[in-house]
């Protein structure tokens, strides 16, 4: 081989690393949103190898919640600080171990704790896919980056909902989570063994010099951030659009088409599926579609008024066609899509120098959702509970199921409404925002 062939192939090495890298990230972000779906379609086997009602497999599942969303905020100084190589391998092994208690331990407590260290792992996945595009790849690729992973995280939920499902019936929960956990300890090998913070030794001692931390600067901006009100009304806003993914897809979703519309497993997994699908493809398209109007508003008060009308008819219409609510399911995705807009909105109403903050508080805010609802919905369902148990698994009517998740339209529309407490933020120049 001449050395011009060597040289070729060396450039055409160097061009497809940046993507394994960052494919590799983007892999372990597939991976923990699978773990994080996972309780949905093992709802009926948990709930009777730990005799509980529905109240506290949603406290159970919500673990993941209670680790994730308060680990937003440190967790982008964390990667800044010390590398994403180090994070991602770390954080997947403490997703196999929180795997691993969950799937092993006869007692709930140890499961719930299971689950939180499942949380806290996954709390690094995206934020270190985006670190690690920003160090390999050109800045015009950051956005295609973050949108494919954004994308692989609802084709983990798809696997999820159908392949797991699948092995839970053939082999049961524990072995199938047992399984997840192995996974996980491959996966994090192969990011220590691949994997780089940066392209040249020389990179990294920049990298070095500059990822220390004034602290005392980043808790200013925390608190310019924290104080203002439109930051945390916009949180909400987002938080309240994405409760048919945190409350209903990932938790209660599956469960309900099973006992109210009295689905096959297989039909109700492709329910849910139908609705992440539509999240993939409403996303982009919604944010497209608001650059494209040069408005905020408009796109999520749209979004929000057609996500509340899904489910109030998958709810309420009776004899649906099964077709019909996969259409509606897909609807749904779309519409509630819209929900993404909240971060262009994070970024407009924020200097240039606190953005990073309040996009992290934000996505904070957002995943408040899963700890708020994914409980209460299961707390809602005690409510009406008649008393009946059979083969120690606790039964719910379907009149049970749709009144407790007739909270999630009804929070949509809230949301919805707070739009309007917005101005609208769009600018040309993205200029510092002004509420006044």
């Amino acid at each position: 081989m001449s050395t011009t062939e060597k040289l070729n192939n060396s450039r055409k090495k160097m061009a497809i690393f940046p993507w394994i890298v960052c494919g590799l990230g983007a892999l372990f972000y597939t991976y923990e949103y699978i773990l994080r779906i996972s309780p949905s379609v093992m709802s009926t086997e948990l709930m009777q190898a730990y005799g509980i009602s529905a109240g506290a497999f949603g406290n159970l599942i919500a673990f993941y919640y209670y680790a994730y969303s308060p680990m937003q905020l440190p967790v982008g100084l964390l990667v800044d600080r010390y590398g994403p190589r180090r994070l991602l391998t770390l954080a997947c092994i403490v997703c196999a171990i929180g795997s691993y208690l969950f799937a092993s331990s006869g007692h709930i407590g140890v499961a719930g704790f299971g689950r939180f260290l499942v949380g806290f792992g996954s709390a690094f996945a995206f934020v270190g896919v985006l670190k690690l595009a920003t160090i390999w790849l050109p800045p015009e690729r950051f956005a295609m980056v973050a949108g494919l992973t954004g994308a692989l995280g609802s084709i983990g939920a798809l696997v999820g909902d159908n392949v797991l499902s699948g092995v839970v019936a053939q082999m049961g929960w524990r072995s199938t989570v047992m399984i997840t956990a192995v996974l996980g300890i491959v996966i994090a090998v192969v990011i220590l063994l691949v994997v780089r913070d940066s392209r040249s030794s020389k990179a990294k001692a920049l990298d070095r010099r500059t990822s220390k931390v004034d602290m005392a600067e980043v808790l200013r901006g925390m608190f310019v951030v924290l104080k203002n009100p439109y930051i945390w009304i916009n949180g909400m806003i987002g938080c309240l659009l994405y409760l048919p993914a945190t409350a209903f897809a990932e938790a209660w979703g599956i469960p309900y088409f099973r006992a109210a519309q009295h689905f096959s497993t297989h039909e109700a997994n492709y329910a849910v599926s139908a609705v992440f699908l539509g999240f993939t493809i409403g996303g982009p398209l919604m944010g497209w579609f608001s650059d494209k109007l040069h408005n905020r508003r408009v796109p999520m008060l749209i979004g929000g008024v057609i996500a509340a009308a899904c489910m109030f008819i998958i709810l309420y219409v009776p004899a649906l066609p099964v077709a019909a609510v996969y259409g509606l399911m897909l609807l749904l995705g779309l519409a509630f899509g819209s929900q993404v807009i909240v971060f262009a909105v994070a970024r407009d109403i924020s200097t240039k120098e606190s953005a990073g903050t309040s996009l992290a508080v934000t996505n904070m805010l957002i995943m408040l959702g899963g700890v708020v609802f994914q409980p209460m919905i299961g707390m809602l369902l005690d409510m009406g509970w008649t008393g009946e148990i059979i083969n120690n698994i606790h039964i719910y009517t379907p009149e049970n199921y749709r009144l407790a998740i007739t909270s999630i339209p009804i929070c949509i529309l809230l949301g919805t409404g707070l739009i309007l407490i917005l101005k609208e933020t769009y600018h040309n120049d993205h200029e510092e925002y002004n509420p006044s």
